[in-house]
């Protein structure tokens, strides 16, 4: 009986020594599981997709003389041109307080002026459109758990279409031809931006940003055979503020 007794205690034993060994390993393991909470994600490399909406404003170069200001929802901003801006930025976070990346912005709605004449005295309109497509570098210096403000530089390349288009004469079929012409002119741009962005939900992201480029154009504009030329030649300053929403991608 003894034996059988002394036999039982050391199996018992043996089961609580064990069940001590596997616990904390167990406990070890699972927190080691990878969280996606926001916080989380800050702290390990990330992608984010963000999409962009808001104004670009050219100062010192309207589009002609007569249309001063450009058009927006709000109504004409200042003396030179202003537009509706949007654009996506693909982000990659590689820590905390560093990300890069490239996207795009364009002008869907460009200022028209309807009474543009050129050189020819004919009835014509005339519109200029901008794609700046480029690089960002952002230095995020302040960082809260669900705020951050940051600021960055910008390079790339800007593509500006003035497009004339004849309101007079005869109608014939497309397949003859149009009576517009569009006039291209390309450069590069640098820039600096500052920024702000909010957390509010799991991996969702809001945010405003603000952005002053230079474009360098070609000193001579190119022209067409009647003499529509390219409205912007030399350098040329921008300014653009927008609205941003954007999802962050774990890796």
């Amino acid at each position: 009986m003894a034996l059988k007794i002394a036999a039982r205690i050391a199996a018992a034993s043996t089961m609580a020594a064990w069940l001590g060994a596997a616990g904390p390993a167990h406990a070890e393991n699972t927190s080691r599981v990878p969280s996606t909470s926001p916080e989380s994600l800050v702290g390990r490399p990330h992608t984010i997709a963000e999409l962009e909406a808001g104004i670009i404003a050219l100062p010192n170069a309207p589009i002609s003389r007569r249309q001063e200001g450009g058009e927006t929802p709000f109504g004409t901003i200042g003396k030179g041109d202003a537009t509706v801006l949007v654009g996506m930025h693909l982000l990659y976070r590689a820590s905390p307080a560093f990300a890069f990346g490239a996207g795009f912005l364009l002008g869907p709605q460009p200022t028209s002026d309807t009474q543009y004449g050129g050189q020819t005295g004919l009835k014509r309109s005339h519109a200029r459109s901008y794609l700046l497509v480029g690089g960002e570098l952002r230095y995020i210096p302040f960082r809260s758990k669900t705020l951050e403000a940051w600021f960055g530089l910008t390079v790339g390349g800007v593509i500006i279409a003035d497009r004339f288009s004849t309101d007079t004469g005869e109608k014939v079929p497309a397949i003859l031809g149009v009576p517009a012409v569009t006039v291209r002119t390309e450069g590069y741009t640098v820039g600096v931006e500052v920024g702000g962005s909010w957390v509010f939900a799991d991996r969702w992201v809001a945010g405003i940003i603000a952005r002053t480029d230079r474009w360098k154009l070609p000193d001579s504009p190119q022209c067409t055979s009647i003499g529509d030329c390219g409205t912007l030649t030399g350098t040329v300053e921008s300014i653009q503020f927008g609205l941003t929403i954007g999802y962050r991608i774990p890796l």
